[in-house]
């Protein structure tokens, strides 16, 4: 019962935030405890987050499907400073991701404090959430920073 009320509470701070992804996934945990299909629940757990960062593939590779970026652009990505920069800043966020993800295995009690982050981002500094496991990695990416200098 207490994960349910944490759903909830999840939910209405989804709302107020005026966050629709965290709002909508609540509600569709709610909707799933409440119709008693608690047998979807391991089924999400393990294949929800390969589900949906399979359908945010799709979305970033849509411009290319669609034609909206030609070859000139594809060339700036590999000789201009903003597109090394964003190869650069994508190999980060993999590997952030990454980080996210085992600790998110291993901790999953800081799921909790990942979403008040993104809360308090939403609400107070116009943020926009991304997921956990971004989220994560940079929680993970801290605790290295400081195990790193706590030797």
């Amino acid at each position: 019962m207490n994960g349910f009320i944490f759903i909830l509470i999840i939910f209405f701070l989804g709302l107020a935030a005026g966050s629709d992804s965290l709002t909508i996934a609540a509600g569709m945990l709610l909707l799933i405890r409440v119709l008693n299909m608690k047998s979807l629940l391991p089924i999400l757990e393990e294949h929800g987050v390969e589900v949906g960062l399979l359908f945010l593939m799709i979305a970033v590779l849509v411009p290319l499907a669609l034609d909206k970026i030609g070859m000139k652009e594809i060339l700036l990505t590999f000789s201009s400073l903003p597109g090394l920069l964003a190869i650069a800043g994508g190999i980060a966020a993999t590997r952030l991701n990454g980080m996210g993800l085992n600790l998110l295995d291993s901790q999953p009690q800081v799921i909790l404090g990942l979403l008040v982050g993104s809360i308090i981002g939403i609400v107070f500094l116009k943020g926009i959430p991304v997921g956990p496991l971004m989220a994560g990695g940079i929680a993970a990416f801290f605790l290295y920073i400081i195990e790193l200098f706590s030797r």
